[in-house]
């Protein structure tokens, strides 16, 4: 009981500093950031003109099948037809890997500068005393009173951003 009643003097005696960070901010103006944005450009392209392909090979054969005249026999009518529902297929197949390898990509490339602001932020916060810094761009902070200090600045000069 008695150190259910001393605690909150202990907390109270004890000087707390709160920081605040806005990583999104600090995201958005890192120069790797750009670097990666172009790398998955690139590839994305790439998968945009295979993509194109596969639907031009696809419109081919629908045409070529759309074609076929009434004297053609119902076995190679049907054949064409699987071979359409096939294609189709691959195309729906392709756009599903290459939207999961994208996001795979985008994830191992933006990991690396998360990490680095991660590390600025937990060195400021550990050069500067603080007890808590906030990330402003997480919406469930609801209150930054006016004691806390915004040390986004700080973070962006230990990665050498403006």
């Amino acid at each position: 009981m008695a150190a259910l009643v001393a605690l909150p003097m202990c907390i109270a005696a004890q000087t707390l500093k709160f920081g605040t960070v806005n990583s999104q901010e600090i995201f958005n103006l890192m120069p790797d950031k750009a670097t990666a944005e172009a790398t998955l450009q690139s590839v994305s392209e790439k998968y945009q003109t295979e993509f194109t392909n596969l639907q031009n090979e696809f419109e081919k054969k629908y045409k070529e099948f759309q074609e076929l005249g009434a004297d053609t026999p119902q076995s190679i009518k049907d054949r064409r037809m699987q071979e359409l529902q096939e294609n189709q297929q691959k195309i729906q197949n392709f756009q599903q890997m290459a939207s999961q390898d994208l996001q795979k990509q985008q994830e191992t490339l933006l990991a690396p500068i998360t990490e680095k602001i991660q590390q600025a932020i937990q060195a400021v916060g550990a050069e500067g005393g603080y007890t808590f810094i906030y990330d402003l761009s997480i919406p469930c902070v609801v209150y930054t009173g006016t004691g806390a200090e915004d040390v986004t600045p700080q973070v962006k000069a230990k990665l050498g951003i403006k």
